[in-house]
């Protein structure tokens, strides 16, 4: 596998199940990636990651289409500079303290980048081409012809050509996009003044109701006084509301996981957002509040086994429909999925020894967790992490 940081990055969308070592969340988290490259016969038994829950919260047939089918998705150059991004920010932290600056961090995203095109090429090839259509398109061939300016969906990225018939290379522009994401991240804290106690942290855990809970930290400090931190970064601008439920959603599932494993509160959960000239939000969890909120994960938890039971994950038509990898297979937008293949990874873990495991039926019922349809669900974690 992978290494960590090539491994496990947090929500962003785009890279296919079929190159798990990335691990770009939108197909998977860390925890997600991982599991998936592992070979069916030694694959974990399935647990909830924060990503595949907030799929089910959303669409449970999204979830069903990531989780057990395991269908792949194109990637996104948003997503894969997520991971090289992220990538950096970890290796960033195995300098000495006073090399920990922006420089040095600018230098580690040509090697790391390197490292991804060599492990995934085939994705290196899909996102320069991607690039290359969306510079044609705002160019003098686009649609905007070649005075109009270019559709404020399309504005291209650093690198992209407008208004030029040459070809143009994208890739050092996009490259120097992500040395932008690491100016803002300097702007924000100084990475010399701390040492995390963790990176890419592997937080992995069963609450005392028998949901299995499996993610990944991007990182754990401790202060002095022994306080817990936990720090995610996010290349994309601070959410809106809804979208910031969905990141709080995220934290939380961290927080009471480390609450199961430590037996403390984490003082602190921070959100690192480093596009639009950065922000940080930090909210601070209480022990009831996040048992309460281990009660919606054990809600989710027992739908999802409903779920496989009867064969019935529904779609749920949303905002993220519109740039859902999946439309040609859903029902909502007359298609047709594939047949339910079943689940026995996670029908063994939920069956007594000795007793045999419910084959999945036909059913009207349905099995979904009441959630928001959120449209960030690519923005900004198939495998044994459900």
């Amino acid at each position: 596998m992978g290494s960590p940081s090539l491994t496990g990055v947090n929500e962003q969308a785009g890279i296919p199940a079929t190159v798990p070592a990335l691990g770009v969340p939108g197909t998977g988290s860390a925890a997600d990636a991982a599991d998936a490259a592992e070979p069916a016969e030694e694959r974990r038994r399935p647990a909830l990651s924060p990503s595949r829950a907030a799929d089910f919260k959303q669409c449970p047939l999204l979830y069903r289409f990531r989780a057990v089918d395991r269908l792949p998705e194109a990637p996104s150059p948003a997503a894969l500079r997520g991971t090289l991004v992220h990538a950096v920010l970890e290796r960033l932290f195995d300098l000495p303290a006073a090399e920990r600056v922006p420089a040095r961090a600018k230098a580690l995203v040509g090697a790391v980048w390197a490292e991804i095109a060599a492990e995934a090429p085939e994705l290196a090839t899909a996102v320069a081409e991607e690039l290359r259509e969306r510079g044609t398109a705002a160019g003098p061939a686009g649609p905007a012809g070649p005075t109009d300016p270019p559709d404020p969906g399309e504005t291209p990225q650093p690198g992209e050509s407008v208004g030029s018939s040459e070809p143009v290379d994208p890739l050092p522009g996009w490259l120097a996009s992500a040395e932008a994401l690491l100016d803002t991240y300097f702007a924000l804290e100084d990475p010399r003044s701390f040492e995390p106690q963790s990176r890419e942290l592997l937080v992995e855990t069963e609450l005392g109701s028998g949901v299995p809970l499996r993610g990944y930290l991007d990182r754990l400090d401790v202060d002095a006084e022994g306080g817990l931190r936990i720090v995610d970064y996010k290349t994309g601008a601070a959410p809106r509301e809804a979208s910031e439920a969905r990141a709080l959603f995220q934290m939380k599932f961290y927080a009471l996981a480390l609450l199961e494993l430590r037996g403390t509160v984490p003082e602190q959960l921070r959100l690192v957002y480093l596009g639009e000239g950065g922000e940080e939000l930090t909210y601070r969890p209480e022990a009831g509040e996040l048992r309460r909120f281990q009660r919606i994960l054990e809600a989710i938890w027992a739908a999802i086994r409903e779920a496989d039971r009867t064969g019935d994950f529904r779609p749920r038509r949303g905002p993220g429909c519109a740039w859902c990898a999946h439309r040609a297979l859903c029902p909502a937008w007359d298609g047709t999925p594939p047949p339910y293949p079943g689940w026995p990874e996670l029908r063994a873990a939920s069956t007594p020894a000795g007793s045999p495991a419910s084959p999945p039926v036909s059913g009207p019922g349905s099995a979904s967790v009441a959630g928001p349809a959120h449209g960030d669900a690519h923005g900004g974690e198939a495998s044994s992490a459900a």
